[in-house]
């Protein structure tokens, strides 16, 4: 077993934040989810416990991933939790650094590459 964390997903595809909000609480962790980059920066003001990383998608409509990044660096309240892009199209792959992003997480997601990612950005909080 895991330590618990508690991890921000962000992604504007409800199955694909069920699954991994699934994936994540069977593992013990708590899982706060978002359905864009607007809608992830009001749950961010309003966490508690704060996350310890967030898992990315970068194409969503009103806020993108690019946009939340930009405003996650920008903030000295948010900046220093790490992140990792997850992304069907592996042309973004290149975007995930220069985001500032920690990892990169192609979609389908493979479990075990999420759950060491997890456990990877949360060992430094």
């Amino acid at each position: 077993m895991h330590q618990p964390h508690t991890v921000l997903v962000v992604d504007d595809e409800p199955a694909v934040r069920e699954m991994l909000e699934d994936v994540l609480t069977s593992e013990g962790h708590t899982v706060i989810t978002a359905t864009d980059g607007m809608d992830a920066l009001e749950r961010l003001r309003g966490a508690a416990p704060r996350p310890c990383m967030i898992l990315l998608d970068l194409m969503m409509p009103r806020m993108d991933g690019w946009e939340f990044a930009d405003r996650l660096r920008a903030d000295a309240q948010f900046r220093d939790i790490p992140f990792a892009v997850i992304a069907a199209n592996p042309r973004f792959q290149a975007d995930a650094p220069r985001l500032g992003a920690r990892r990169w997480l192609g979609k389908p997601l493979q479990l075990d590459d999420l759950l060491d990612t997890v456990e990877e950005l949360c060992a430094g909080i």
